[in-house]
């Protein structure tokens, strides 16, 4: 059973999360709170100011992606980009070694080999925490054309918070996808999505589709600012150029995200949701397979559903018994789903609620990417997420289920427990999985 910290705070979080939702709805009902722009943080919520320096092995910075939206993402680009790229011949080398976690209850899929961490050149470094070369003005990272950069896979986090709270930049989200930055060896966007109800059901999935397509768009502004000396990219005159060969907008504004040019490899793209967040980084990857070959150069090769926030009208037998559970119980929750969904479509078999509701539309499961999902012993979603993932492997996709025992919903993503044993656990074992699909030996995803 969770500690008697975890059950203290759980009561007062429940509390105040209703007095919230209940605020949000009586609101809601009188002035109507719709925003096309929307909100994409909360006012009363910590948030961790980004730093573009490598302060704890990992850079952050903000970009405002929509100027029609409040839609923003948080990069987080780890300290292991910088490192030279491996050597051909190092690929094939097996270097990751994994040890059997005792806090883990039960493992639905194959057990791999955990990676070794990633050795830091000290010696290069400077009271910045990064190269001399490659520091500008205020002390930030700015890639240098003269480096041979190594190039990581892009993973896209859609956090929680019940669709009308958190944020990309909130403290706990900052310390969770800096964590999974360096454990997965992958840069991070954090999506900012609109929050409901200014802004209800689709906003956040289609923002969630959005990030996906600017990805690609960086991708290929990326490339053609290698191709800028013939001046001409796919048989097209390139004008929108300034001075020093940069793609510019209308303002004169590099429309390449530096970053990104530098160190992103968006044809290894994992998609990772936390509760709600899973819900979006399902839709988003439905949204990859339909789209196929227009989406390129980004490809999704897999997806992490932690504990997402499935419900449907036919209650499990965890919905039953674990009605009042932890944190996010169940009629908190409905609450949340009453402030998401519009009215005229609330129903618990929605398409957004439900992944095997009987009106589910997009592509057949079969062609899903592979999909790890994450479950608490005490979290009463945990059944629709685990029959999920289990109608997955009868399609065989790769769909492998972790049940954390005594662990509640976020047990891995809240604040006040991202620094047990069980959240770093939960990080590693993560990135055991990921890595068989983004490591890159020869040709092959292998790990």
């Amino acid at each position: 059973m969770p500690g008697v910290a975890v059950k203290l705070y759980s009561v007062f979080f429940k509390l105040l999360l209703k007095h919230r939702l209940q605020n949000l709805i009586s609101i809601s009902a009188a002035d109507g709170l719709s925003d096309s722009f929307g909100v994409s943080t909360r006012s009363d919520e910590s948030v961790a100011a980004a730093n573009p320096s490598f302060t704890d092995g990992v850079a952050t910075k903000d970009i405002h992606i929509d100027p029609m939206t409040s839609l923003t993402v948080r990069i987080f680009l780890p300290e292991s980009a910088l490192s030279p790229p491996e050597p051909d011949s190092l690929r094939h080398k097996d270097h990751f070694h994994h040890q059997p976690r005792s806090d883990r209850r039960h493992s639905y899929g194959p057990n791999h080999n955990s990676p070794a961490p990633a050795e830091r050149n000290e010696s290069r470094r400077n009271s910045y925490g990064c190269n001399n070369e490659n520091l500008v003005p205020y002390g930030g990272y700015a890639p240098s054309a003269k480096r041979n950069s190594r190039k990581l896979p892009v993973m896209l986090q859609f956090h929680g918070g019940g669709w009308v709270s958190g944020s990309s930049d909130s403290a706990a989200n900052d310390f969770f996808c800096r964590r999974i930055a360096k454990v997965c060896d992958v840069i991070v966007l954090a999506v900012g999505y609109r929050l409901a109800p200014e802004n209800r059901y689709p906003a956040a999935f289609e923002d969630g589709v959005k990030v996906l397509n600017w990805l690609g768009k960086q991708a290929n502004l990326a490339e053609c600012c290698k191709s800028l000396g013939n001046r001409r990219v796919n048989g097209v005159e390139v004008k929108k150029l300034n001075v020093q060969g940069q793609i510019v907008d209308a303002f004169g504004a590099s429309m390449v995200e530096p970053w990104l040019a530098a160190h992103a490899d968006p044809s290894r793209c994992v998609l990772l949701g936390v509760s709600c967040g899973g819900n979006i980084a399902d839709y988003v990857a439905r949204k990859a397979v339909e789209a196929g070959k227009l989406l390129e150069p980004v490809k999704v090769v897999a997806q992490v559903l932690m504990y997402p926030f499935f419900i449907g009208n036919n209650p499990t037998q965890s919905e039953i018994k674990l009605a009042n559970s932890y944190f996010y119980d169940k009629p908190v929750s409905v609450l949340a789903w009453k402030l998401f969904l519009p009215e005229k479509e609330f129903d618990f078999d929605h398409p957004a609620a439900n992944p095997l509701a009987h009106n589910r539309s997009g592509p057949p499961l079969k062609l899903m990417p592979p999909t790890l999902t994450v479950v608490a012993e005490h979290d009463w979603m945990r059944d629709r997420a685990i029959a999920y993932s289990e109608e997955l492997r009868k399609v065989n996709v790769d769909s492998p289920v972790l049940e954390y025992k005594d662990a509640v919903h976020e047990f891995a993503t809240l604040d006040m427990l991202l620094k047990t044993p069980q959240a770093q656990a939960c990080a590693e074992d993560i990135a055991i999985w990921v890595k068989k699909y983004i490591s890159i030996r020869g040709h092959e995803f292998s790990y």
